[in-house]
């Protein structure tokens, strides 16, 4: 009996100190006015909005700060297709920081094999250097500068999706090695048509076009910027290239741009000027006709189809005065 009065009064007693540490961490903690979350202080660095944020994370202002779980608010953050890295801190007595690292779109991707305006339509997403699609509600100016790969019809696009066609990943690895300080000047991609299978087709921004295979992207470009070179020290133009084949390799040139501008809009180094042939008036011949009055007589008229010009004599002269 000693004993078990002693194991019920310990029980008694721890049962006592939960419940009085349970009662007191809620008055001081869980239903403290002053634990109460008042501020949500969001950083990011790009198109990410603050309400779009709030609602992912089922985070509300009001709720007690003790009753946040971090770890899953960051959970749910992280599934935004644009979220790339999230950070949550806890600020007693109210306030939570979250800090989101977007992620950086490279190029537009589609199914389409001819798009105009990517901003406009719902078949065109934006992708991460990752390969994770994305649909922004904020499009930026310097996103229609980006590259765009078409003819990604091998798999569905969807936001959140990370795209697996070896096509799309080509195309993703030669916008990467494309980046060198000389490419990237020398060579800026417009699009990349990846509709063929076997290939990439590339228009860059002087409507050059070069034909990659998917083997060995990095010799192809090594072997491009020597092109590259030559039109640059013949003062030429790139037409086409085709870099699938190793040796003799297909090239066309075109007659530089401004040349082509030039032969237009410059005028002749000698102008010619339109000069006026002057009009000869005939001769005319007094003659002496029926009863001894004067008459006049004009030579033929000239073949070039104007009028003569005649003068006066000095009878008509004198009739006139």
């Amino acid at each position: 009996m000693g004993v078990l009065s002693k194991v019920i009064l310990t029980a008694v007693i721890v049962a006592a100190a939960y419940l009085g540490v349970r009662e007191a961490a809620r008055r001081l903690f869980f239903e403290n006015p002053d634990f109460q979350l008042k501020t949500i202080e969001l950083q990011t660095d790009g198109t990410l909005q603050r309400e779009q944020v709030l609602k992912a994370a089922d985070l509300r202002e009001g709720e007690n700060i003790f009753t946040v779980n971090l770890a899953e608010v960051q959970d749910r953050i992280q599934e935004l297709p644009q979220a790339d890295e999230v950070q949550v801190v806890r600020k007693l007595p109210g306030e939570i920081d979250i800090r989101v690292i977007e992620r950086k779109p490279v190029a537009w991707i589609t199914s389409e094999k001819e798009i105009s305006d990517p901003f406009a339509s719902d078949a065109a997403f934006l992708v991460d250097a990752r390969g994770v699609l994305m649909k922004q509600k904020k499009l930026l100016p310097e996103y229609l500068g980006l590259p765009l790969i078409l003819g990604c019809s091998s798999e569905a696009l969807e936001a959140g999706k990370v795209i697996e066609s070896p096509e799309a990943k080509n195309a993703l690895e030669l916008l990467r090695l494309s980046a060198r300080s000389f490419l990237q000047m020398r060579f800026p991609i417009r699009e990349i048509d990846i509709s063929k299978g076997y290939c990439l087709l590339v228009t860059d921004k002087n409507h050059a076009r070069i034909t990659f295979g998917f083997n060995d992207l990095q010799t192809q470009l090594r072997r491009l910027e020597q092109f590259l070179v030559y039109c640059d020290d013949t003062k030429q133009e790139l037409g086409t290239v085709n870099l699938l084949v190793q040796r003799n390799i297909p090239v066309t040139f075109v007659e530089p741009a401004a040349s082509v501008i030039n032969d237009t809009i410059e005028p002749a180094v000698e102008p010619r000027i339109m000069k006026a042939v002057p009009v000869h008036a005939p001769e005319t011949r007094l003659r002496q006709g029926s009863g001894g009055q004067e008459t006049t007589s004009s030579a033929p008229k000239p073949r070039t189809g104007s009028t003569p010009v005649s003068k006066a004599t000095p009878n008509q002269r004198q009739k006139k005065g």
